[in-house]
């Protein structure tokens, strides 16, 4: 009997690894898709050597529907006690006129602080106005204190004593008049300039909420009167009068007038003159600025306060100018009216300059090849080159400038002060009017 059970025993292994072979060897292609009770698998059984891959591994559903995902999970946040967001209520921040003119733009809006936990106490709560400034060629390459150098315009401070707010938002209001003579800001070929709003608060177990975010500034200048300039070209007798805009935007052209004087030169029986060949214009962009050392590096460039002044010049537009102008002979003038634009592709930089060495400028470059030729006096359309040529070169200054836009200068925007408010009305006297109705009579109404 004993040895009756225990071949019972070791025996009913062999039936039941029968049954698990059976199994296996079913296709999940004959089974129905999403089956509610699917014949066990066998998860014991080992695998052959050609299939001991840990891709087999992987599990799939019965209707070849992919359980486990190649793609990783998403990264989990670490829960914070408190969230921040801005909302900003003052127009686009835009200075109007140059430096020494503006106003500034006035900036206010509202620092949302929504609360998760029941409840938060805050320590300390503030928020900094900085300026960064960072140069692409520093003293030193992998020094960040050379590369980026901030500056701190003002600050908020939203709590004076330790504060406990409730779970939900809440919102702190804030305004600051931001000075007109500050530079705008300049994503350059040299050198960054951003403004950025940085807030921090910190709880009283020591964790810190931090939000930044960075702010645009723009400056606009009014236009006003052409310009008109002369260009004098020695030993000849040619002048160029040159009628340009005061200013000019990245997007849209310009318009361009010259006129070139003294192209004829009389004498007793012929006469000598000056023939417009060719004429380019281009638009030059002038960077410069100067990268500061960090007080470890300053022996660099010679101790503290000094730095490396670095140049770059690039063309933002060119053409040549083919047809278009209209030549006068008798008169001795050649006028010549083009329409000249930046490249906006370029992302040109407008017109600054800061204290720290930031200093960005634009150009008009003219460029004419004018040919000598020889006529006489009695058949001038029978003109003869004597191969004589010149090349002519001149540049005028242009200021790039974005437009006003929706913005609003500080002067439309302040309030009124003491001495801007007129004097009072003056007092009106009660009188009596004479006032005829339709029968005829008269009545006397008092009009108090």
């Amino acid at each position: 009997m004993p040895g009756k059970l225990l071949s019972f025993v070791r025996a009913a292994p062999s039936s039941s690894a029968t049954k698990l072979d059976n199994v296996s060897s079913l296709s999940s292609d004959a089974l129905p898709p999403y089956s509610v009770n699917p014949p066990p698998r066998p998860l014991l059984r080992p695998l052959p050597q050609e299939h001991s891959s840990m891709d087999h591994l992987k599990r799939h559903s019965l209707g070849g529907v992919r359980l486990h995902s190649d793609k990783k999970s998403p990264k989990i946040e670490p829960w914070k006690a408190a969230k921040m967001d801005l909302v900003v209520e003052s127009p686009p921040l835009v200075f109007y006129n140059g430096p020494q003119l503006s106003t500034g733009a006035l900036f206010s809006g509202q620092l949302k602080v929504k609360v998760a936990e029941p409840k938060v106490t805050f320590e300390k709560f503030e928020m900094l106005l900085l300026a960064k400034v960072t140069t692409k060629k520093p003293v030193s390459q992998h020094c960040p204190d050379c590369t980026t150098q901030t500056t701190e315009i003002y600050k908020w401070d939203f709590l004076k004593a330790p504060t406990s707010l409730k779970h939900g938002e809440h919102s702190f209001p804030f305004s600051y008049l931001l000075p007109g003579h500050l530079p705008v800001t300049t994503h350059g070929t040299l050198a960054i300039l951003d403004y950025v709003l940085a807030a921090t608060a910190t709880t009283s177990t020591g964790e810190k909420v931090t939000f930044d975010k960075v702010i645009d500034i723009k400056r606009a200048i009014m236009p006003s009167n052409d310009k008109h300039s002369i260009r004098i070209f020695p030993p000849t007798n040619l002048t160029a009068h040159v009628t340009l805009p005061p200013i000019i935007h990245p997007i849209g052209d310009f318009p361009v007038e010259m006129r070139l004087s003294g192209i004829t030169m009389k004498n007793k029986d012929s006469q000598t003159r000056w023939r417009l060949r060719k004429l380019n214009w281009r638009i030059e962009e002038h960077q410069s600025v100067v990268s500061p050392a960090c007080a470890k590096h300053s022996q660099k460039v010679g101790g503290e306060g000094k730095g490396i002044l670095h140049e770059d010049m690039r063309i933002l537009a060119n053409e040549e100018v083919k047809v278009g102008w209209k030549t006068d002979f008798d008169e001795g003038n050649i006028d010549v009216e083009f329409a000249a634009a930046v490249n906006t592709a370029l992302k040109p930089v407008c017109d600054v300059e800061s204290p720290n060495g930031l200093v960005v400028t634009h150009n008009l470059v003219l460029e004419m090849v004018v040919a000598e030729e020889w006529a006489p006096l009695k058949k001038p359309t029978q003109a003869t080159p004597t191969g004589a040529a010149r090349i002519l070169r001149t540049q005028f200054k242009l200021v790039l400038t974005e437009r006003g836009g929706l913005g609003i200068s500080w002067d439309e925007e302040q309030p009124p002060v003491y001495s801007d408010v007129p004097a009072s009305p003056p007092n009106y006297t009660v009188e009596e009017y004479n006032v005829e109705d339709l029968d005829g009579e008269v009545e006397h109404l008092n009009l108090g």
